[in-house]
């Protein structure tokens, strides 16, 4: 293991980062659970990335303001087409968010097919690459959270109706798949919410939370000592602690009930 590895200069922003994309994600990830559209996080992050490769293929700079409004439209884009399906057709509407994410990934590889760097566009856009993640990606990722985060804990973008709840999916999703890569969007969004279901309110939210914070600082940390792609370290270590925490619960409900009875 290499120890010097340990770098908070280059972990911490990443480890920042993180923690970020799960104040929205971890609350959207219940939702989504619960709405039983569990595949509509790796939808819009396609069609996120889809508006990204389309900017590049047209030339913009990477990583430029050109770059984010046109995966913001994208995403956008796809939210309202999400929204019409959910009103016509809604009990199809998880094999719907299937398709367009098939339709997406695919659109996504034809793009790329004739760049010579489209394979390492494509694992960027899966995987991501957190531990580049510099200060103003993550000052912009802070104030898109703030912004979002006060929309949906004070209840403002439920007021949309079913565009407030995919709105602002697009917006987190697109705010973070460029950062940590869907995969990890996809694992940030849903693990936490399997690991707290049953689980209601503010506790699900902070069960979830810190599910989510240890799964990056232990698979940052693990990732750096053993020299390995973070990203798909984080998915597991997140995984691991989802399940470890999930076990922890079922335990603890099982020794608990008896004790509540008997003082009830």
């Amino acid at each position: 293991m290499n120890w010097s590895a340990l770098d908070w200069t280059i972990l911490g922003p990443a480890l920042v980062a993180g923690l970020l994309v799960l104040v929205t994600h971890v609350s959207l990830g219940t939702r989504v659970l619960d709405k039983g559209i569990v595949f509509i996080d790796l939808a819009i992050a396609q069609i996120a990335g889809l508006g990204v490769i389309g900017a590049d293929a047209l030339g913009l700079p990477e990583g430029g303001l050109a770059v984010q409004v046109a995966a913001v439209a994208a995403a956008l884009a796809g939210a309202l087409l999400l929204t019409w399906t959910e009103k016509l057709w809604p009990d199809i509407q998880e094999a719907l968010i299937g398709v367009m994410f098939v339709l997406a990934s695919c659109a996504g590889i034809l793009m790329l097919s004739n760049n010579p760097h489209g394979g390492e566009h494509l694992k960027d856009l899966l995987v991501g690459q957190i531990l580049w993640v510099g200060k103003t990606q993550v000052a912009w990722l802070a104030l898109v959270t703030a912004v979002l985060g006060i929309g949906m804990f004070t209840g403002l973008v439920d007021r949309f109706g079913r565009f407030g709840f995919y709105g602002t999916f697009a917006i987190a999703v697109t705010a973070s798949v460029q950062l940590v890569g869907v995969y990890l969007v996809f694992t940030s969004l849903i693990v936490p919410a399997l690991a707290t279901r049953g689980m209601t309110g503010r506790a699900r939210y902070l069960g979830g939370f810190g599910v989510g914070a240890i799964g990056y600082a232990l698979g940052l940390a693990l990732s750096a000592l053993l020299d390995l792609p973070s990203g798909a370290v984080i998915v597991w270590v997140l995984a691991v602690t989802a399940v470890a925490f999930a076990f922890a619960k079922s335990r603890w409900v099982t020794v608990a009930a008896p004790s509540l009875r008997t003082h009830g």
